[in-house]
């Protein structure tokens, strides 16, 4: 073994204890666990890739909001299930500022984070038709939403986007949609991990597919105004953040507190639907909901039976928040804009040490830097160059994990601080020295 920043006996002894059969498979928590282990048995810090913790102080404009309701006596009082009207309020003028769709507060129902949005939203769409049991995954994607689905019993198909995009997409979503059997697409937009976008063309073929099949849409916009090519920060006004609801009334939208805002502790988000969609009526929801009502359905079937509402302190924070950037006195974009440096300094300490970006491009233009990246190294399968890495004191997860077909790893930016530079630098050199082929060799 070369002379490397932590020593293999640590390493491998702690991969063992960790009972992972197969690392390159484990999830974005389990190796959150074995890195921790790694670095308090080795005393040395690594650099954090793997988990997508936001490394940005929560806005006071929240916490302020938060702290008053708690001393108003809120924690007291259980919040009501669809929401308290000012968060509802607040989502649904911010959609509308920002992303130029149309939902009413009625259907701007706050949950506990994005993922109790989409289990909740799982758990209604595959009983609305009996004949329709299957989500199908447009990839890579968070692998968390696949284990929701498996946990509640249903399945999936998915496909990785790279080789589809633009034209390619349509005839592709509906070879699996003419099928019969798929109640649900699911997709992140900007996309985790891949960070590609969808375009309003490619948005509004998957509106048309929706509509013609009777499939429901959900969009996770956990990174909402996250692609920093275009600016979205000015409430009203043109570019929007790209969205699905543009399009289609058979959709759902997921906010998250968690990244736009960096409130991903108090788990707050939302699950926004159309009106239509909201006062729909399906014969087979009544056995499993007691009502026939899709909006129903979701609050107070699926909302209820999982939490029986959104912690209420937390519910006045996020409603601060998003009606202090509609009133355009919060610029939570440009608040956001140090992931976008970061990504820049990595990517480029990682490609000029022979490392490649795996997905490079945004169909024919080049990805925006971001909240995540993804990368690989020469000869190298994505799970030989996660736990090489371990040894260099840097984490990351799989692409395997994620549904994509490439080889590589998901990179995340948010706990890198720009003064580390120098020494992922250093790292990064030292892997490459290590990992050279012999003809590149340095010459004597």
């Amino acid at each position: 073994m070369k002379n490397t920043p932590i020593k293999e006996d640590i390493v491998k002894t702690k991969i063992k204890e960790s009972g992972l059969a197969n690392i390159h498979k484990s999830s974005i928590r389990e190796m959150v666990r074995l890195v921790n282990e790694i670095e308090k048995a080795s005393g040395i810090k690594f650099f954090r890739m793997e988990m997508g913790v936001p490394g940005l102080p929560s806005p006071s404009i929240g916490v302020e909001a938060e702290i008053s309701a708690i001393s108003r006596g809120v924690t007291s009082v259980y919040p009501p299930m669809d929401g308290i009207p000012s968060l509802k309020t607040e989502t649904s003028r911010f959609l509308k500022l920002f992303a130029n769709a149309d939902i009413l507060p009625e259907g701007c129902i706050p949950t506990v984070g994005s993922m109790q949005a989409s289990m909740a939203a799982i758990m209604v769409n595959n009983r609305v038709d009996p004949s329709k049991n299957k989500t199908l995954f447009i990839d890579p994607g968070f692998p968390v939403h696949k284990v929701q689905v498996k946990t509640l019993g249903f399945n999936y198909e998915s496909f990785d986007i790279f080789d589809y995009r633009g034209d390619k997409l349509k005839p592709k979503l509906e070879s699996y949609l003419q099928k019969g059997d798929i109640s649900t697409i699911l997709y992140s937009n900007p996309n985790n991990p891949s960070w590609v976008c969808l375009n309003h063309n490619e948005l509004q073929d998957i509106a048309q597919l929706a509509d013609r099949y009777n499939v429901i849409v959900i969009e996770d916009l956990a990174y909402f105004g996250m692609d920093f090519r275009e600016n979205i920060s000015i409430p009203g006004e043109a570019p929007y953040q790209p969205s699905i609801r543009q399009y289609t009334d058979n959709c759902i939208l997921i906010i998250s507190g968690s990244k736009i805002f960096s409130y991903a502790g108090q788990r707050i988000g939302v699950i926004a639907i159309p009106d239509k969609l909201m006062h729909s009526h399906f014969e087979s929801l009544n056995p499993y909901f007691g009502t026939t009502e899709y909006g129903h359905a979701i609050v107070y079937g699926a909302l209820y039976g999982l939490s029986a509402g959104t912690a209420h302190s937390a519910q006045y924070a996020l409603a601060e928040m998003l009606k202090a950037a509609n009133d355009g006195k919060f610029n939570f974009v440009e608040y956001n804009l140090d992931y976008q440096r970061r990504a820049t300094i990595m990517k480029k300490l990682f490609t000029e040490n022979d490392f490649y970006i795996v997905y490079d491009k945004d169909e024919d233009a080049i990805l925006g830097d971001g909240f995540y990246f993804t990368v690989n190294y020469p000869g190298f399968t994505g799970g030989e160059l996660m736990k090489e890495l371990l040894y260099y004191g840097i984490s990351a997860v799989t692409l395997d994990i994620t549904g994509s077909k490439k080889e590589g790893l998901r990179a995340c930016v948010s706990q890198f601080k720009t003064d580390q530079a120098s020494e992922l630098e250093k790292r990064l050199k030292l892997f490459r020295e290590h990992h050279r082929k012999p003809q590149e060799g340095i010459k004597l």
